[in-house]
């Protein structure tokens, strides 16, 4: 058996930083942070090669002693908590004093700080160890520069992605914090360009409009709502303007940037049905008392355990729906429409009613003569009737009680029991009815598991629609015929695939025909989107989106591909999120979901065609790549056959 041994302190170092420090993204955050709690007001950030040669954070906050640097390098040291019961009281970023120890563990460090601004102390630390220390002289604050990240450890280094991607987890992490302390000046530059500034005089909208852009701060809307637990104030943006994905929430507990999903739903909630499957861009600044709070959870402090969660999600839910009926009432159209201030709390109630449809007839059933004709002495006769009600409502549940203890059997609709008599539809055939649906496809793996042995022509007809003859038009559905079976195609879909393959074809040509402007299109972008989509730029020609750097966040656009209709520059901002949010890395993949995005947008709802229209529509459909189905799954042809019919009909039983 090997021996037991206590590992090094170095060796102690570096496995606490595979836990702490990821990449350097997480370097810049534990320094931003510790720059924070040590009440600084401006911060700067600088970055060489994406943070893999070098990093920088320079602040001017209280700075740390001569004699406590040893100590702010040592696992376990921190000067923000006491005892145990400080342990459930933090108010601060940082307090389990392992960033700098573990960030010494894998780089090379150096600290310059002074506590007074005429003297400071420069010390180095690699390795773990400490190098040197010196005097010497600084304005009051601390700068911290890291080098070399992960030199001693280079297995970590083939798990980092491209400097690119890099780059981007330091701009995201520093535009949450940012977020988070609007009365911080923070301002971020790579390689000697800025990427960040904000001004730091605490207006959360002009951080808003630093981070996302000016065009996007205007469209947000204000919260505002507090119980005795939770005070809650943010920005949250318009239900017009979304994005594809979550990355534009930022929900901040006491300046904490947090992941919480539940929170993050309770956000949406707020919307109701008018994101459309999107996403808001939306900032939400929660300050509660640390005591419900346990942010000792997590190494990197992103997920937190939060007491009385489902009330601080109630208070974002209406606060989100007031800022959005705010917004409502104050447009022109809300006005025409009268509100009513009437919940669908009393049709829930009646919903969830196991009895929702009583059959019954009472006993005593006759028409009130004072429901036929009202004579005079109307108070007189309402006052009797009233009481003759009530005695009558008695008897009614006397009778009723009596009546339920002869039967067993309901005499309403259960919705909590399965009926099993054929009036209803659920029956004792149903099992084997699902057995039997289930049993062909696409339930059964698709059409070649269901038939294994098909002719050529069947094969042939998968892929190729046959010569339709048009029977008619209903409701925007086309009803067509060949060799006696019968076809049904959906006008939206059929045209959206038509589309998709016209789209496609000229992108995969690179036969964009294009539209100039008079004046270019200005789109401002986050630092994050813009960072991604400056690489994307020869793909947007290949697309046909003419846009070229415009510096500041700031792309130009002076022309657009012809088959983008519509208002141009909603389209071309839904193209533009619909590549941000994409996994698809090959070309082709993403021509194809930009092909599939413009022929929904560009074929929306059904219009009328006409005979011959409509017969076109059908010759076209036969040369589709896929008539059966447009580019998102939605079918748009069912055959029936004659086989089919007769079974619809019950024929030859």
């Amino acid at each position: 058996m090997a021996k037991i041994h206590e590992l090094s302190e170095n060796l102690t170092n570096q496995i606490a930083a595979g836990e702490v420090i990821e990449r350097p993204a997480s370097v810049v955050k534990e320094l931003v942070e510790n720059a924070i709690d040590a009440q600084a007001s401006r911060i700067r950030v600088e970055v060489q090669h994406s943070g893999l040669k070098q990093i920088s954070v320079q602040d001017n906050g209280s700075g740390i002693a001569p004699d406590q640097i040893d100590l702010a390098f040592m696992r376990h040291a921190t000067s923000k908590i006491q005892d145990e019961h400080d342990l459930f009281n933090i108010a601060t970023l940082g307090f389990r004093g392992e960033a700098l120890a573990s960030i010494a563990a894998v780089a090379h460090v150096e600290i310059l700080t002074s506590t007074d601004g005429q003297t400071a102390t420069r010390a180095a630390f690699a390795g773990g160890m400490k190098k040197f220390q010196e005097d010497a002289g600084s304005a009051k604050g601390t700068k911290i520069t890291v080098g070399d990240i992960f030199y001693n450890t280079p297995a970590r280094l083939k798990y980092l992605k491209s400097p690119k991607t890099e780059l981007l987890k330091i701009v995201d992490i520093v535009n949450r914090i940012a977020l988070g302390h609007p009365e911080i000046s923070l301002t971020l530059a790579s390689d000697g360009k800025v990427l960040l500034r904000t001004p730091g005089n605490g207006n959360l909208k002009q951080d808003v409009a630093n981070i996302y852009g000016r065009k996007v701060a205007e469209k947000m809307l204000t919260v505002e709502n507090e119980d005795p637990d939770f005070t809650l104030y943010g920005l949250v943006s318009e239900a017009n303007l979304t994005r594809s994905s979550r990355n534009f929430i930022s929900i901040l507990l006491n300046g904490r940037y947090i992941k919480n999903y539940q929170l993050s739903s309770a956000l949406l909630d707020g919307y109701g049905n008018k994101l459309g499957g999107k996403y808001p861009i939306a900032v939400l600044a929660i300050e509660a008392d640390p005591l419900l709070v346990d942010v000792n959870v997590h190494p990197t402090k992103e997920e937190v355990r939060l007491s009385k969660e489902k009330e601080l999600s109630r208070l974002i839910t209406s606060a989100v729906t007031e800022a959005l009926m705010d917004e409502d009432e104050a447009s022109p159209l809300f006005q025409l429409t009268p509100f009513k201030d009437k919940t669908q709390l009393d049709q829930l109630e009646f919903n969830l009613k196991p009895n929702v449809v009583d059959t019954r007839r009472p006993d005593d059933f006759q028409l009130e003569v004072s429901q036929v004709a009202e004579p005079e002495g109307k108070t007189d006769i309402t006052n009797k009737k009233e009481t003759e009600t009530k005695e009558t409502a008695e008897k009614k549940e006397n009778k009723q009680e009596e009546k339920e203890e002869k039967t067993s059997a309901p005499e309403y609709v259960d919705l909590n029991q399965v009926r099993e008599d054929d009036q209803y539809v659920l029956t004792k055939s149903w099992d084997r009815h699902v057995k039997e649906q289930t049993a062909l496809p696409p339930f059964a793996g698709g059409e070649e598991a269901a038939s294994p042995v098909t002719s050529k022509a069947d094969q042939l007809l998968r892929k190729h629609l046959p010569a339709l003859r048009l029977l008619g038009q209903m409701g925007g559905y086309l009803l067509a015929e060949h060799g006696g079976d019968l076809y049904l195609l959906d006008q939206v879909a059929a045209r959206r695939r038509l589309e998709y393959d016209q789209i496609l074809a000229s992108l995969e040509k690179d036969e964009n025909y294009q539209q100039g402007l008079l004046e270019p299109l200005v789109f401002d972008f986050s630092v994050y989107d813009y960072q991604k989509l400056k690489d994307q730029l020869p793909l947007l020609r290949q697309l046909g989106l003419e846009m070229e750097d415009f510096g500041q966040n700031t792309l130009l656009m002076h022309s657009y591909p012809t088959w983008l209709k519509g208002e141009v520059t909603v389209q071309v901002r839904e193209l533009l999120d619909q590549l941000l949010s994409s996994r698809e890395n090959d070309g082709k993949s993403l021509l194809k979901l930009v092909a599939a995005k413009a022929a929904e947008s560009n074929v929306s709802r059904r219009v009328n065609l006409t005979d011959a229209e409509a017969a076109d529509l059908l010759l076209r459909l036969q040369t589709a790549s896929d008539p059966y189905r447009d580019a998102s799954g939605q079918v748009a042809v069912v055959r029936l056959s004659q086989n089919d019919l007769s079974k619809l009909f019950k024929k030859g039983k």
